[in-house]
């Protein structure tokens, strides 16, 4: 699989409908992990959603606040949707549910190189394939998504580093 990107590195683009509370989280999450854990690795991360419910706006406050209790800051995030050319310039692309997943086999490009996937296909011990939309939920749902999107961003920092030829070296408080 090779993008065709204008940015350097491997890109990973996260996708839900809004983009404004699982893809920012997920993004936030991801490049946390990558700064924390493996910063050798030269990645181009994004977010966007499938629909342009939330074009320019930053994510819910709850994910906003739920974020930030983990030390993440997705306050900058703007919402955007999805591109023609997001299926070239992204090597990952990673749906947080089944829906979005069918959208994007539905209207990718023929010429299209990036690998469709869903995060939780990463995770490690998920004990579900979906990060379920916390938008009608309570504070819960939006713990519960942290929770998800770090176990698949975990899986897929580790896959990222295999396939580029090292082992991640993971600090001990990561691997429970």
């Amino acid at each position: 699989m090779q993008a065709q990107s204008a940015n350097p590195g491997i890109g990973v683009l996260f996708v839900c409908m809004g983009n404004i509370c699982r893809s920012p989280t997920a993004e936030g999450v991801f490049r946390k992990l990558h700064q924390e854990l493996a910063p050798q690795l030269k990645l181009h991360i994004a977010s966007a959603g499938t629909h342009a419910y939330h074009v320019g706006e930053p994510p819910d406050r709850r994910s906003q606040m739920a974020a930030r209790r983990r030390g993440i800051d997705i306050g900058a995030h703007r919402g955007r949707v999805l591109t023609t050319a997001d299926f070239t310039d992204f090597h990952y692309i990673l749906a947080m549910d089944e829906q979005n997943l069918q959208e994007l086999r539905q209207i990718r490009p023929q010429a299209s190189c990036g690998e469709l996937r869903l995060l939780l296909e990463f995770a490690d011990g998920a004990l579900q394939r979906e990060v379920p939309d916390p938008y009608y939920c309570g504070p819960s749902g939006f713990e519960a998504v942290l929770d998800l999107v770090e176990l698949g961003s975990l899986g897929l920092i580790r896959h990222i580093c295999r396939e580029q030829g090292f082992e991640l070296a993971l600090p001990r408080e990561a691997h429970s």
